[in-house]
């Protein structure tokens, strides 16, 4: 895991590089208190371990703070032909990593108990993981998820910003299929949308433009677009989707895949598009570990 040169060594939250737990609880908060956050803050970050809870700041808490980090900017309100994408911002998003309903209730209950004194509880969201690492359509994801030491230099920020060295930025986006709708498509026009068989999980040589695989494919960007994603359905009652979730070391990465699947650049729109759309969509900044616990230096508080 990449680490400062400094004399106490940052860590990234182990939980962004590890694999996906079976079961995870997204807490999203608004700040109703700047007076308190800090306090509330510090108070989060003796009990958020990194790897079970992996935490993400957002910049109206920063601003709340009157503070800022170099890079966290807002997420942006892109649209298309017939598609507009939200943004929803929020103070702070926690991602709670498990394998056990019961204990991933009782902890999102502490950490909202331990935050209430600034925060309000805005959203949480259950997901998990499904056939082995399959989106709710039946499709693999996060096929070409950069691994090793190439995950961790794409996800984390390096010693070459010491100040942030071991954080990283994520965006997270809560995606609503219509699987009605997609039930009703014949299997090769599924296969096309997103650009892979699902059978195997080839690409198709002659995936169409308009194929998720052909707007997103990371290598294809210049400067390559690569994010670490680490995304889980989530379903209640009889909606369900994707929490897309994508780590790296800045949002560059991220917004030139949105970008293109929106089609700014050639008017041509991701398939996707044809049977699910994003509720929601925000930036985060998630700390460095310094001695077991989030390191807050960077805001000064």
């Amino acid at each position: 895991m990449r680490t400062t040169t400094a004399a106490a060594m940052n860590t990234a939250q182990t939980g962004i590089l590890l694999p996906l737990p079976p079961l995870a609880r997204y807490l999203t908060f608004l700040c109703e208190d700047a007076e308190h956050a800090a306090d509330c803050l510090r108070a989060l970050a003796e009990v958020a371990d990194g790897e079970r809870t992996v935490v993400g700041l957002g910049r109206s808490l920063l601003s709340a703070l009157a503070t800022d980090i170099d890079g966290l900017r807002p997420f942006p309100s892109l649209a298309g032909p017939g598609i507009e994408l939200p943004a929803t911002p929020a103070a702070l998003w926690i991602w709670l990593r498990g394998d056990d309903r019961g204990e991933l209730l009782q902890r999102a209950r502490r950490i909202a108990q331990l935050l209430a004194p600034a925060f309000r509880l805005a959203e949480t969201i259950d997901a998990f993981v499904h056939d082995g690492g399959r989106d709710l359509t039946g499709y693999e994801d996060g096929t070409e998820n950069p691994v090793d030491e190439a995950a961790t230099a794409t996800a984390i920020v390096g010693a070459e910003r010491p100040l942030l060295a071991g954080s990283s930025f994520v965006a997270v986006q809560r995606w609503l299929h219509d699987l009605g709708r997609f039930e009703q498509m014949p299997s090769e026009e599924r296969d096309r949308c997103i650009g892979r068989r699902r059978s195997d999980n080839e690409e198709l040589d002659d995936a169409p433009a308009s194929a998720h695989v052909q707007r997103t494919a990371q290598e294809r960007f210049t400067p390559p677009a690569f994010v670490l994603r680490r995304s889980m359905p989530w379903a209640a009652g009889h909606r369900g989707g994707l929490v897309f979730v994508a780590f790296a070391a800045s949002f560059d990465p991220f917004e030139a895949q949105l970008r293109r699947m929106v089609g700014s650049e050639d008017g041509i729109v991701d398939a996707l598009f044809r049977f699910t759309r994003p509720l929601s969509g925000a930036y985060f900044w998630c700390p460095a570990m310094r001695a077991g616990r989030l390191d807050l230096s960077p805001l000064r508080i």
